[in-house]
């Protein structure tokens, strides 16, 4: 299927038939990356999508080493605070 490039401001848009959407699961906003010369569109994701899941498996897995101690002592602290 050929579509024109229609001119919209300074920029360009293909108007993509509805049976398209549908078949793609588009809504309101897609995600867009080129490959090569190709442009992929995508449905756009859930910015906290499969955080849940993550989560999960994080709990699952244990605890992990933590990268800052729990109490950080420096010099300065003693020196330079008056409490």
């Amino acid at each position: 299927m050929k579509s024109d490039l229609q001119r919209i401001g300074n920029s360009k848009g293909v108007v993509i038939p509805k049976a398209i959407l549908d078949k793609c699961g588009f809504d309101r906003q897609v995600e867009m990356r080129v490959e090569g010369n190709k442009l992929i569109l995508s449905p756009a994701r859930n910015v906290r999508e499969g955080w849940s899941k993550a989560f999960e498996r994080a709990a699952q897995a244990g605890p992990a080493e933590t990268l800052l101690p729990d109490h950080l002592n420096a010099q300065w602290d003693g020196e330079e605070w008056t409490w």
